[in-house]
């Protein structure tokens, strides 16, 4: 069963621009290591819970939106011999992050369940 790395962070929303830029580096080099899926979304219909929710949980404030975004690798032996490949990649070594890091919430997550329905023509 596939392995995924899950992320939850929020961005100003003067920065999602920028953000979208990093993302669109970042889903290059991710995917030419070896990742097999790489998605970003941008919360669009995102509450904020009286007690847990997205926003709550990256303590984002009334000027940034919540993003969510996931990979998908064949397995953790290959997740982390790409993340490692990633992290020496020159193309995000210098690149900004236009978001608070401190406020990223990320894992590791094994798949115990995985279905898709194909799309019809």
């Amino acid at each position: 069963m596939p392995y995924v790395d899950g992320f939850v962070l929020a961005v100003p929303k003067d920065k999602v621009d920028a953000y979208k830029a990093l993302a669109r580096t970042a889903c290059e080099v991710w995917m030419e290591h070896g990742a097999l899926d790489y998605i970003e979304c941008l919360g669009d219909d995102v509450p904020y819970g009286e007690v847990t929710s997205f926003p709550r949980a990256v303590m984002a404030k009334e000027d940034e939106i919540v993003v969510l975004s996931w990979i998908v690798y064949r397995d953790r032996e290959s997740r982390d011999a790409i993340n490692k490949k990633v992290m020496e990649d020159s193309r995000l070594k210098n690149a900004g992050m236009p978001f608070d890091g401190k406020r990223l919430i990320f894992g590791g997550f094994e798949t115990f369940i995985e279905a898709h329905r194909a799309e019809s023509a």
